[in-house]
């Protein structure tokens, strides 16, 4: 019975994120932050799985609302909401935390091109990964790695391109933040990473990752559309001293400045001075 009644009230929801739906009505619906509360309380992973299931398909009709731009869950913990400061792309991101198999990620991109034109979405998932994410290739949604994005900006006014900060909690021993780069193709293909970080001279990675451990908590913040600053990360182990699972911030702060298009490490920067 009590099954029946969560169906019944799931069939009921769904309409509200039809096309032409406005945001003012989708915020007087029952709030779909029930559905994220229910899952991280979940205990077994079947009905963690189970609850996720009802959590896509509404998703799948809220991002392809009208209002989907304009609107924002306010109350929703578990659901990352970020959109570009000039409204062309949108990014909604969740995890699904599994303890029989790995756990996934799921993304959806809402970007916005021409006034009045419909807006393209792209979704895609991933599986928790214990490897690291690497730094000498691109990804498309395919193989897209997986993470939680949390901040965007535009690359540039006249770039098709947007940049990226992301965490990643796929390996149980290690927190991962990368400073990623998304694009289009000419055929509308999104794809993750582009060649211009460079953490030494004459070097050049398609996206800056630091991985730390899971015990430490890393900042990795834009202070500008051209500087993302974070701590500094060294060993608190001298005999694992390239492990990054002993690795945690210093108190020191380095920074990703974009110069002439390449994002240049720069090292030991005052943030007082700078705010």
């Amino acid at each position: 019975m009590k099954k029946s009644i969560v169906i019944c009230f799931f069939l009921l929801l769904l309409p509200v994120f039809s096309a032409g739906t406005s945001a003012a009505a989708a915020q007087q619906t029952e709030d779909p932050e029930r559905f994220f509360n229910r899952l991280a309380a979940a205990k077994e992973d079947a009905d963690r799985i189970r609850i996720n299931d009802s959590i896509k398909t509404y998703i799948e009709g809220y991002v392809r609302s009208d209002s989907v731009m304009d609107h924002r869950f306010s109350a929703i913990r578990y659901l990352g909401q970020i959109i570009a400061p000039d409204s062309s792309l949108k990014i909604i991101t969740w995890n699904l935390p599994l303890k029989e198999v790995p756990g996934h990620y799921f993304c959806y991109l809402i970007r916005k091109e021409e006034e009045g034109e419909p807006f393209k979405i792209f979704s895609q998932e991933a599986l928790y990964s214990p490897g690291s994410i690497r730094t000498d290739t691109t990804y498309s949604s395919e193989n897209w790695y997986g993470a939680l994005y949390y901040d965007v900006r535009k690359a540039g006014d006249s770039d098709n391109s947007w940049v990226l900060l992301g965490i990643d909690y796929g390996n149980p021993r290690i927190t991962r933040k990368v400073i990623d780069v998304v694009s289009f193709t000419e055929n509308d293909v999104p794809v993750f990473g582009k060649k211009v970080f460079s953490p030494l001279p004459d070097s050049l990675l398609f996206r800056a990752v630091f991985s730390y451990s899971t015990e430490a908590v890393m900042s990795l913040r834009f202070l500008s559309g051209d500087t993302v600053v974070f701590d500094h990360l060294v060993s608190f182990s001298q005999a694992d001293g390239n492990n990054p699972e002993f690795f945690a911030p210093d108190y020191s702060y380095d920074a990703y400045i974009k110069e002439e298009g390449i994002w240049k490490l720069k090292n030991s920067i005052d943030v007082r001075n700078s705010e």
